[in-house]
């Protein structure tokens, strides 16, 4: 997977907004980041849960890592680019814009 293709993905969600902060591009819902592109690492990011991290390292540890550091203690996960699905990006990703959505804002979306 490229990061274009990531970022086309995140862009596939309802309601989701490119911006970016310290110069690294993101993707969010209702202002609430959902992932982010790491070009330096050839590596998305995805915010899950701890539980949601766990289940994708479990499922899929060729593809996800733990961010390191506290980020990662709180469910920041790394997609690492070139082993990636893009079906299972997308089942990770939907996790992780469903965890940002407001509930008003989910409730008007079936993914």
């Amino acid at each position: 997977m490229t990061l274009e293709a990531f970022a086309a993905m995140a862009h596939s969600f309802p309601e989701s907004t490119q911006s970016s902060h310290f110069g690294t591009t993101d993707f969010r819902v209702s202002n609430k980041i959902f992932a982010t592109l790491r070009p330096e690492k050839q590596r998305g990011v995805l915010m899950l849960t701890r539980d949601d991290q766990a289940m994708m390292r479990e499922t899929s540890a060729d593809m996800f890592e733990p961010v390191p550091g506290g980020w990662g203690e709180k469910g920041a996960t790394f997609v690492i680019l070139a082993m990636a699905e893009p079906d299972v990006v997308r089942h990770a990703m939907a996790m992780a814009w469903r965890k940002a959505a407001p509930k008003s804002v989910s409730a008007r979306h079936q993914l």
